[in-house]
């Protein structure tokens, strides 16, 4: 707690087994405080320092009675060693996509908090060295290549220290860098959200440490860069006819595209997201010989790579996006998938612990593998207008084109959402001008209604 409520005694001599001392008293708030030194000018020299912070109108802590200035300095380190130690805190309990995320803002904002640039690497070099190697704990206790060392230890000399970030324009500064992506051009609108919602979360780890009196982020009139809403762009999204002919082209290009045309086909019919079917069980399919069937949705296996993972392996596991972590989205899904996924069952079985889908090898289904044969899928399913166009581009264009459907049928949004893993803000924003055909939909019946009754 601070205080400004100080008072500081005269300094008074004692004597301790014939040697002699001087004894210097003070209170913060109700706190008393003393500090024994071996000479009267040591002390009476402490004392002036206390009644210059006083009279300058510093606060103290009470805890400690210490000027508050003086105890972050005590506290203070540079900001490149306070960002490791900030990713150090937050490793232990994060998944490794966040861990790759978290590393990726700091290596953005370091290079920005230097008292010069004078003998700093290339850019590239500097990503390389902060990214890989000073903000990845499982590379701490590697001995870094000759020059990545060498980028290291610049960045140690060179770094400013953690209190001088309640300068805001160092902050501005900061700020403005964690808006450009490598090659210099602005990143995407949700890419600088991310980083500045870390920069704000290590500026309160330095509160918390005592390197920072408050958080300079909120007092900084700073505005990220204008850029469009994150909503689909509808030349993207495959309409039935173009996705049930990607699908074709899925199955009959090799034996690796018979294995992923049901892996495709979860996207398209339940709207899941790679990372959910990668690691989709039989036994969360319900699978009946005719009607409809249902997949419940638990988990999912993004890939963070095997240097963020505490496994050691590519895939992280993880409950599902936004939700807790034992959630679990339940998607009816119609008979065309109901038989695919039957016809695939059969075909190549299931894995050891029951996963659908597999390499031929048994090992996760990797998101370049099935990258590959969508890409050959699109230069035979569609013209070559169309292949040089955004439509269908990746595979989640499939799961884009599963809402689109669901939603130009009429389907309540909130069910659209729910079966989706959306929230219905979300669906409102992404999906707008599907929305809006949705809108005109409705428009005309109400209008056709309207006539009737005349």
């Amino acid at each position: 707690m601070q205080t400004y409520d100080v008072r500081i005694w005269t300094v008074r001599q004692r004597k301790d087994r014939n040697q002699s001392s001087a004894e210097l008293r003070w209170r913060t708030g109700s706190t008393p405080h003393s500090q024994t030194f071996r000479t009267k000018t040591l002390a009476e020299g402490r004392r002036a320092e206390l009644l210059r912070a006083a009279h300058a109108g510093e606060p103290f802590d009470e805890a400690t009675g210490v000027p508050v200035r003086e105890l972050r300095q005590r506290n203070d380190v540079s900001w490149y060693q306070h960002a490791r130690q900030y990713i150090e805190m937050k490793w232990p309990h994060s998944p490794g996509s966040t861990r790759r995320t978290l590393a990726e803002a700091m290596a953005t904002i370091a290079p920005a908090l230097v008292t010069d640039t004078k003998g700093m690497a290339d850019a590239r070099t500097v990503r390389t060295a902060l990214y890989g190697w000073a903000f990845n704990m499982t590379r701490r206790a590697e001995e870094p290549p000759p020059e990545v060392a060498k980028v290291l230890a610049w960045f140690e000399r060179k770094s400013l220290p953690t209190s001088a970030l309640a300068d805001r324009m160092h902050v501005r500064v900061a700020l403005d860098a964690l808006t450009k992506k490598l090659d210099g051009t602005t990143a995407a609108a949700s890419t600088i959200r991310r980083k500045r919602a870390i920069f704000h979360n290590a500026l309160g780890y330095a509160v918390d440490a005592g390197r920072l009196s408050q958080n300079p982020l909120p007092q900084v009139q700073w505005k990220a860069p204008e850029q469009v809403e994150e909503e689909l762009d509808p030349a993207t999204v495959p309409d039935p006819r173009q996705a049930l002919a990607l699908l074709n082209a899925v199955r009959t290009q090799s034996a690796r595209g018979r294995r992923l045309v049901a892996f495709f086909g979860c996207m398209y019919y339940a709207a899941a997201r790679p990372a959910e079917v990668i690691g989709l069980c039989i036994s969360d399919c319900d699978l009946p010989r005719r009607g409809w069937g249902a997949l419940r949705l638990r988990e999912t296996r993004p890939r963070s790579g095997a240097a963020w993972t505490d496994s050691g392996t590519s895939h992280d596991r993880r409950g599902l996006k936004h939700r807790p972590r034992k959630a679990v989205r339940s998607v009816p899904i119609p008979p065309d998938l109901v038989a695919l996924l039957r016809w695939h069952v059969t075909a190549f079985g299931v894995a050891p612990d029951g996963r659908l889908f597999r390499t031929q090898r048994g090992g996760l289904v990797q998101d370049t593998g099935y990258g590959e044969v969508w890409a050959e899928a699109r230069s035979r399913a569609l013209a070559p207008a169309q292949r040089s166009s955004p439509l269908a581009k990746r595979p989640y264009d499939l799961r884009h084109a599963a809402v689109s459907t669901w939603l130009s049928s009429g389907v309540e949004p909130q069910v659209v959402a729910q079966r989706a893993g959306h929230s219905v803000a979300v669906l409102f924003r992404v999906y707008a001008k599907c929305l809006d055909g949705a809108a005109a939909t409705a428009n005309a019946r109400i209008e056709a209604t309207l006539r009737g009754g005349r």
